[in-house]
C-alpha cells in the first residue's frame, strides 16, 4: 500500500479519474445533444477518442517493450493512417513525449541514476534544438501548404525506415564505455557525478569525453524532435553514449529527464498554433500513461525478440503509410487503394511472424 502512494501512482490516479470523469459525462451529454449542422455527434467524438486511448495504450505498450518511446511511434501513426491536421498531430506528439518524461524524472533523479549536471547542460543544448524545430514546422505550414504536409510525411517516413533498419540490424551500444582522458568542458562545468550500481554493489565514478560534439548532436535531435513532433529518447541515449561516454543505464535514465525538460520548452509554438486541444491530448497522455506501466511489468515475462519485430512491423507499414500519403499530397501519384494496403500490410507481417517464429524456436 506504501508503495501505491509513491510516485507515478497517485498520479497516474488522479489524471485517470479526471479523464474517466470527463468522457463519462461527455458520453451522457451525447444522448441528449444533437450535433450541430455538418458536425460530428458528441457519441461519435467519444468513440474516436476512446479508440485513440486504446491505440495510444498498445503504442506506449510496444514502445517499452521496444525500448523507444511511445512519441516515436505517436506521431508517424497518426500522420500515416488518420486525417488530423499535422500540427496537431505534433504538438499532441511533443506533450506524449514530455509526458512520458516527466513520469520518469522523480524515480530516475532520486535514485540518483540520471546525471543532472549532464541534464542541464544537454537540455540547454535540446531545448535550443527544438523550439526552433517547432517555429519551424509552424512556418512551413504556413507558406508551404499541402505541399509542406506532403514534405513533411516523406521526410518522417524516411527517417522512421532508417530507426527500423537500425533495429534490424542493431546498434552498436556501450555499456561501460572506456575514457582515457576527459575533455575540458567536462572538467570545466563538473560534469561528472558519481551514482550506486546495484549490479556491482558499488559507486561508479565514470569519466566523460568530446561533451562539446555531444552538445551539438543534441542540437539536431532537438531540431528533428521539435519539427516531427518525435520522442527523441532512440536518438539521445546513442548520442550521449557513443561521443560523449556516458554509461548506458544513466544515458538512458538522462534521456527521460531530457525529454521532460526540453519539450516543456519545445511545445510553446505549437500552444500559441492553437495546436494543443486538451480535449484531443487527454486520451493518448492517460494511454501513454497505463500502457508505459502494464509495459513494465510484461518486459519481465516476454521474449526480447518478439516485441523487436512486432515494433519493426509497426514501422515499415508506417513508413508506408507516410510516404504514399506525402506523394498523394504532392501530386506525385493518386490516392492507394485500400486493397494495395492491405497487401502490403499482410507482407510485412507474414516476414514478421516468420522472424518471430525463428526467434520462438532459437530461443526453446
Amino acid at each position: 500500500m506504501g508503495r501505491m502512494l509513491k510516485s507515478p501512482w497517485p498520479e497516474t490516479f488522479v489524471m485517470v479519474l479526471v479523464t474517466v470523469l470527463t468522457y463519462t459525462a461527455m458520453t451522457t451529454i451525447s444522448f441528449v445533444s444533437e450535433a450541430p449542422e455538418g458536425g460530428m455527434a458528441t457519441g461519435a467524438v467519444v468513440g474516436w477518442l476512446f479508440a485513440f486511448f486504446v491505440l495510444s495504450l498498445v503504442i506506449a505498450l510496444l514502445g517499452v517493450l521496444g525500448g523507444i518511446g511511445g512519441g516515436v511511434m505517436f506521431t508517424p501513426v497518426m500522420l500515416a493512417f488518420t486525417p488530423v491536421d499535422s500540427l496537431i498531430i505534433r504538438g499532441t506528439g511533443l506533450i506524449v513525449a514530455m509526458f512520458s518524461g516527466l513520469i520518469s524524472t522523480g524515480p530516475f533523479m532520486r535514485s540518483g541514476l540520471a546525471n543532472m549536471r549532464i541534464c542541464v547542460f544537454l537540455c540547454c543544448a535540446f531545448a535550443i534544438g527544438a523550439f526552433s524545430g517547432a517555429n519551424g514546422a509552424i512556418l512551413v505550414a504556413q507558406h508551404m501548404g499541402e505541399a509542406g504536409e506532403g514534405f513533411v510525411r516523406i521526410v518522417l517516413g524516411v527517417i522512421l525506415f532508417t530507426l527500423a533498419l537500425y533495429f534490424i540490424f542493431g546498434g552498436k551500444k556501450i555499456e561501460w564505455p572506456q575514457v582515457d582522458k576527459s575533455d575540458k568542458l567536462t572538467e570545466t562545468l563538473q560534469l561528472r557525478q558519481p551514482f550506486y550500481e546495484p549490479s556491482l554493489n558499488k559507486v561508479v565514478d565514470y569519466g566523460l569525453k568530446r561533451s562539446p560534439w555531444a552538445f551539438l548532436c543534441i542540437i539536431g535531435v532537438g531540431l528533428l524532435s521539435g519539427f516531427f513532433g518525435l520522442g527523441a529518447g532512440w536518438a539521445i541515449v546513442p548520442a550521449q553514449n557513443l561521443v560523449m561516454g556516458v554509461p548506458l543505464k544513466v544515458a538512458a535514465a538522462n534521456s527521460g529527464v531530457l525529454l521532460g525538460m526540453g519539450d516543456c520548452i519545445a511545445v510553446w509554438p505549437y500552444i500559441m498554433m492553437g495546436a494543443i486541444i486538451p480535449i484531443f491530448a487527454a486520451p493518448w497522455l492517460v494511454g501513454q500513461v497505463m500502457g508505459g506501466l502494464l509495459g513494465a511489468i510484461v518486459l519481465i515475462r516476454v521474449k526480447a525478440g518478439f516485441v523487436r519485430y512486432l515494433l519493426i512491423g509497426f514501422m515499415i507499414f508506417s513508413c508506408w503509410g507516410l510516404v504514399t500519403r506525402g506523394l498523394t499530397g504532392l501530386d506525385y501519384i493518386q490516392p492507394v487503394p485500400n486493397w494495395m494496403t492491405g497487401v502490403v500490410f499482410v507482407v510485412i507481417f507474414t516476414w514478421v511472424i516468420f522472424n518471430v517464429v525463428k526467434v520462438l524456436k532459437s530461443t526453446d
